[in-house]
């Protein structure tokens, strides 16, 4: 299962920067809830009770549209409320799947060409040290193969800054002062600027905001009733939630950041959302409801990446999309997501299985709970 990557430890370091004030203790006794024979419910429930998750939330959709969902452990660990079964999370990277959907619908409308360099779009935009936007593509943009540098890994201290807002010319900027990684299309590299770019160019196409984009032509079309992206300076979320927490260090208490400005993360990560929605996405995208037959052949194909890129062997990369072998056969194609207090993985299969699992403290408390959490999701397709 997956090791902890790139764009995993730049949160790691960000946290570890921080002094933490204690807000939580122990787990409450009240954290246990009811349980159910289900291998997926145990798996909640281990995930909280074995790895120290405060909280996890699983939905699980058949091939016949049914959706179950379960929950383990509280939304709050100072009151020991109990965790909202399809609860919303900070959805974090799974939102380049919806950034991916858009910019393949507008391919489709003929305004983008997925092989045009971004120069065409956006101007002047990509100039650096290696950096040049007519060499590169929106295709590369979308399957990070572009070689832009990652402006992640020189944000700082992300947890102290965690309420600042951050405008995406200010997050490309960040980016655009330091070397490019390699010339476009000659290697992989997962890159979080790559999708900051992609939604500057929606916004530039479309002459619209990128939330009104994404909310349009994605949320409201397949019905996604709990699944928004926050207005510019919002850091609450709005319905029924877990709180998000984060482990600064071990024997340090976990630190409560459900309220932050998720600007940081904008076109690659602010989306919030529940599990059942997720699923009904993937569901949707893959169903070929949300693209047309060409554009969803080219998003479904993949690229190989790096031995040593942190993801599970056999994992490639489409765009805004990742293809995994799945541990009872075929493969399950999705996206996970991590942001400072919430983790999420989510797949659906070409047979219309779809899972979502959801945990509330990123950094975690157990080193290994991460990778149980992206375990459980192989048996919530599975069972």
């Amino acid at each position: 299962m997956p090791k902890r990557s790139h764009r995993r430890r730049i949160i790691v370091a960000a946290v570890l920067a921080a002094t933490a004030v204690p807000l939580a203790g122990p787990l409450p006794a009240s954290a246990a809830q009811p349980r159910a024979a289900g291998p997926v419910q145990r798996g909640l429930d281990r995930l909280v009770h074995e790895d120290g998750y405060p909280a996890a939330l699983a939905a699980a959709t058949g091939r016949d549209g049914r959706t179950r969902d379960a929950a383990a452990g509280v939304a709050d660990l100072h009151t020991g409320a109990k965790a909202p079964v399809d609860g919303q999370v900070r959805a974090g990277s799974v939102a380049k799947s919806f950034t991916a959907t858009v910019v393949l619908q507008l391919v489709g409308e003929g305004k983008v060409a997925l092989d045009a360099p971004v120069e065409t779009y956006l101007p002047g935009l990509l100039r650096g040290d290696g950096i040049d936007g007519r060499r590169i593509t929106v295709r590369q943009l979308l399957q990070h193969t572009s070689g832009l540098p990652d402006y992640t890994q020189y944000l700082g201290d992300l947890l102290a800054n965690r309420h600042r807002y951050y405008a995406p010319r200010t997050l490309l900027d960040l980016a655009l002062r330091h070397k490019a990684a390699f010339p476009p299309g000659t290697g992989w590299r997962y890159c979080n600027t790559d999708y900051v770019v992609a939604g500057l160019l929606i916004e530039q196409v479309t002459g619209r905001p990128l939330g009104e984009e994404i909310t349009r032509r994605v949320i409201d079309r397949v019905g996604l009733r709990h699944t928004y992206v926050p207005a510019v300076g919002e850091q609450g979320i709005r319905g029924a939630h877990p709180h998000g927490y984060v482990s600064p260090k071990p024997g340090v208490a976990l630190l409560d950041v459900t309220e932050l400005d998720p600007s940081a993360a904008w076109a690659g990560g602010a989306l919030i959302s529940t599990p059942s929605d997720l699923n009904r996405f993937f569901r949707a995208l893959l169903g070929g409801r949300l693209l047309k037959p060409a554009q969803l052949a080219q998003m479904r194909t993949t690229v190989a990446i790096p031995a040593d890129a942190g993801y599970p062997e056999g994992t490639r990369f489409g765009l805004g999309l990742s293809s995994q072998p799945l541990s009872c056969g075929g493969l399950m194609w999705g996206h996970e997501g991590d942001y400072l207090g919430y983790a999420t993985d989510s797949a659906t299969t070409d047979d219309g299985r779809a899972a979502t699992i959801a945990v509330t403290a990123q950094p975690g408390p157990a080193e290994q709970g991460r990778r149980h959490a992206a375990q459980l999701l192989h048996t919530a397709l599975c069972e």
